[in-house]
């Protein structure tokens, strides 16, 4: 459904998107991760049309969008959300999701004049559509409040909702979970599976809480230095060693370990007290927002 084709986006002399080649297959929805700074956001803001690619192209549906403008991506069905929600604070829920919609008769001014009826008739209809969305989300009984009086996660449901009123192709989630309590990213993470399986919809999400990963995406990519390293289902991400350098550095996979204190397979909670750090062995585990080896009997790896 999309595809990357070596895309480059530069700052300056900082390469923030550097040669990014990737696919997103229509009904996925696809998990983007990798360490801050690795790109991930830069590349959803160029996808979306937030910048034009230094070079490099992006197709949706063989059709190249590449440097469209996110208004003519919107046309096309392609939306993102942002790590920080951007609601209109004073307007009410509700509000904010009639307003969606374009070409509402409302915002031309002969429309605004001259087609007062019409314009009746069409809010009717969005107001209808927008309370079955609110109640799709589970956060009807907040319609008639303010946006801006929204906590985090529930701003993060009503941007969810918003794809919803222009039966959205594809949607761009950048840290949804951020800042965002269990409880709501539960609810977050049932939406967008029900959108998925009911609706089609196809996800592509950023996101440092590797159980929200682990739960919804499939495929999971994996971004450094603005470059994809590796892509796959979660436990090939976790195992790959590219990867584990990329979180914990090559420096602490090849630090010495102190020969005469450590036990070299014993116990665990030991050689932590020997060497003052957690030891964790084997491939990584992704869990929450920290990223450490799962144990096994390996080489020795300090917690990051």
């Amino acid at each position: 459904m999309i595809v990357v084709e070596g895309l480059h986006k530069h700052f300056g002399g900082a390469r923030a998107v550097d040669g990014a080649s990737l696919a997103i297959r229509q009904g996925s929805i696809t998990g983007l991760i990798g360490p801050n700074g690795a790109g991930k956001t830069t590349l959803f803001n160029v996808i979306a049309g937030e910048h034009a690619p230094t070079s490099g192209r992006v197709l949706l549906g063989g059709d190249d969008i590449t440097g469209l403008a996110p208004h003519e991506l919107f046309e096309r069905g392609l939306l993102r959300t942002f790590q920080i929600a951007h609601e209109f604070g004073s307007m009410s829920v509700r509000e904010n999701l009639m307003m969606v919609p374009g070409g509402q008769s409302g915002e031309r001014l002969l429309g605004a004049l001259f087609s007062r009826r019409r314009i009746a008739r069409e809010e009717r209809d969005l107001r209808v559509r927008a309370d079955e969305v609110l109640a799709f989300l589970t956060i009807d009984h907040l319609a008639d409040e303010r946006a801006g009086n929204l906590s985090g996660g529930q701003k993060k449901l009503l941007e969810l909702g918003r794809t919803m009123m222009v039966d959205a192709r594809i949607v761009f989630l950048d840290e949804v979970g951020a800042g965002v309590n269990r409880t709501l990213l539960n609810t977050i993470g049932d939406a967008i599976l029900r959108l998925n399986r009911e609706r089609g919809y196809t996800f592509v999400v950023i996101e440092h809480d590797m159980d929200f990963i682990a739960r919804l995406c499939d495929p999971v990519i994996c971004m450094a230095e603005g470059r994809v390293l590796a892509e796959g289902t979660l436990d090939e991400i976790k195992a790959n060693e590219q990867v584990i350098e990329a979180y914990l550095g090559t420096g602490l996979k090849n630090r010495p370990r102190a020969a005469s204190a450590v036990p070299p397979y014993g116990d665990v909670a030991a050689s932590a007290a020997v060497t003052g750090d957690p030891v964790v062995r084997g491939p990584i585990m992704l869990s929450g927002a920290r990223v450490r080896a799962a144990p096994d009997a390996g080489t020795g790896l300090a917690d990051a």
